[in-house]
């Protein structure tokens, strides 16, 4: 995505946003978050090639944060959109000060709060996807006998 819409960059200009501890220099988006994207969070207009562009402007805007101090790989987007998100350091790759460059690798997307209020909490959001994938394994398993 660096390569991506910098054309017109300033020569001087960093190509890299920071976020908590990391240099965001590039993300990139999985085809499981880009079929999440379209179903919970895509307007009627919108599609897959918005998203890396979306994000980018919210992490220039400062508009990405944590979702808690607990979890490490969920961040808030406009305090509404929750997304999970894994850094890996880009190999070789450093600002002009030296500290390392990171790629942004958006995994999924949960969701927005306003639509679905049981993100609030994560932790109690994901033991009650747990347990209905018990209950489901538990059902499938009368069946067979």
């Amino acid at each position: 995505m660096r390569d991506k819409g910098t054309e017109l960059w300033g020569k001087y200009e960093p190509f890299h946003i920071p976020l908590n501890d990391y240099r965001v220099a590039n993300i990139v988006i999985t085809n499981h978050a880009k079929s999440r994207y379209l179903d919970r969070i895509s307007d009627e207009g919108s599609n897959e090639g918005d998203i890396a562009p979306w994000i980018w402007q919210s992490l220039r805007q400062k508009r990405i944060q944590p979702y808690s101090q607990h979890d490490q790989n969920a961040y808030l987007i406009d305090d509404d959109t929750v997304v999970i998100a894994e850094f890996t350091e880009l190999a070789g790759e450093r600002n002009h000060f030296g500290y390392q460059l990171y790629c942004m690798t958006i995994v999924s997307f949960l969701g927005k709060i306003s639509r679905t209020p049981q993100l609030r909490d994560l932790r109690a959001y994901y033991s009650l996807l747990r347990q209905t994938r018990r209950v489901k394994m538990i059902k499938k398993r009368r069946k067979r006998k």
